[in-house]
Order: structure tokens, then sequence, then C-alpha cells
């Protein structure tokens, strides 16, 4: 691990292999970790760069109330680390949402988009569970929110099938910073970003789990729609979490995709 220092905020990473910049970008309920599974299949052709987003890990929170904060902040750390602007982005579920505002936003500081489990928008049935998670991690820390989170991540099969998965997510999970966790879910269920797709100008792909339930398919492919030639492909058997349900699946995609 790694930490630099983008306006005043520590922000810890991790780099691996060699080659053509890829840099990841994890969900709201997961960190870094969670790419270990994909993580040698990818740094065989290319530079690998994970991130720990605000308040996970030893990431410092920032300050920030929606997402187009959060793309600015990604917009420093890759060009504090050199990066920009020939890197590709991959985000998973909140690393995506910030992926797409980071591509509306400042597109020309990075190259190709892969985005796994995000929308333009939660529908407004949508909106207050993400709220009430905000509310209760206030009110009682992270640890009440667990179980919460975990159903929202993984379909109930996957959840009886891997305890040991599921142990150790809840372990990750629980490290993070409450503050920063509840602003994030805010700015989540804030958040519209189907005025700003046509602005995006990079090669895009997105897929979503046919299970899941948090950022459905339908809801992916309409974002898929709202960019420029985007393509969207549906995960078969997976849910919200590809690099731990389906992670030979993602590679697969990742590979055809970005070559």
């Amino acid at each position: 691990m790694a930490i630099v220092a983008v306006n005043g905020a520590a922000v810890e990473y991790r780099q691996a292999g060699s080659g053509r910049d890829l840099v990841l970008l994890h969900s709201l309920l997961t960190e870094l970790s969670v790419f270990a599974g994909i993580e040698r299949a990818l740094a065989g052709a290319r530079r690998l760069t994970l991130i720990n987003l605000p308040g996970y890990g030893a990431s410092t929170p920032i300050h920030a109330t929606s997402l187009w904060d959060y793309a600015d902040h990604v917009a420093a750390v890759l060009a504090a680390l050199g990066l920009a602007p020939a890197a590709d982005v991959f985000g998973n579920g909140f690393g995506g949402f910030t992926a797409v505002a980071l591509a509306a936003r400042h597109g020309g500081q990075l190259d190709r988009l892969f985005i796994a489990d995000a929308l333009a928008a939660f529908p407004p049935s949508a909106k207050e569970p993400l709220r009430a998670m905000a509310s209760r991690v206030e009110a009682a820390g992270m640890g009440a929110v667990l179980d919460v989170a975990i159903a929202r991540m993984f379909p109930p099969a996957f959840v009886a099938a891997h305890p040991p998965v599921i142990a150790e997510r809840k372990a990750a999970l629980a490290q993070a910073d409450a503050p920063s966790f509840a602003r994030a879910c805010r700015a989540l269920a804030a958040l519209d970003l189907a005025p700003e797709l046509g602005r995006i100008r990079n090669r895009t792909f997105v897929t979503a789990g046919e299970l899941d339930q948090t950022t459905p398919p339908a809801g992916a492919a309409l974002l898929a729609a709202g960019i420029a030639g985007a393509q969207f492909r549906p995960l078969a058997n997976c849910g919200h979490c590809p690099m731990l349900e389906q992670p030979q699946a993602l590679v697969a995609l990742l590979e055809e995709f970005l070559g």
C-alpha cells in the first residue's frame, strides 16, 4: 500500500503489474481488497491502480456532498499519480457512479470507461433506503448496517453458499468511516447523471448482474443508452459485486473491451 496527498487528504492506493494503466474504483459496500480475485488476471498486461475512496482504508474523509465532489477528487488523484490522461477506469457500484461523473466532468483525464452495476439515477423507491442507511450509520455506526449491506450486495443463494466471503466483507466494511459512508449514501440518493451523459465522449462499456436488485440491469442498460456509442451486456448469475460472484466472467468482459 502507498499514500498520496491530494488537496490535503491522504489517499491510499496500491499498484500491481505493468503496461497500460487501469484504475479500479470500489463500491460503497467494499474497499480495494475486493479486487483481489481479479487482480492477477488483469495485471499480466497492464498496470493496475487500486484506490481506496475517501473514508475507506487509510484514505482520509473529504467534505463531499455530491457525486461531482467525488469525481473531482478522483480526477485530482489521477493527476497526482501521473495517470491522466491515458488511464482506463473501471468502477463498480459507487465507484461506477463516480466514474460516470468523472467522465462527464473530466473526460479528457481518462481514456476508456468500464462501468459495472451503476445507474444514471436511482428511482424514488430506492432513494429512501439509501437515506435510511445513512441515518442508521450516523446513529449507531457501521455495525448497524452490515446485514442490510450484505443483502444489497449479494443474492441470498450466494450469501448462503459463501460464509467466509460474507464474513470477510462484513469485517472490511465495518472499518469504513461512518460519516463518510453516510455522506456517500446521501450523494447517491440525490444524484441525477442523466442530463450530463451526453457530455461523455469516452468509449464506454456497461454491465450489471442479472440478479442485482440494487442497480438492476434494466437501469444499467438505460445508463448505457444515454452515453454515445456505449455498449451494454448483463452478467448472468450475478448480483451487485461481480469481482466476487463472477470474477472469470468479469475478467473476460474487461479483456474483450479493453483488449
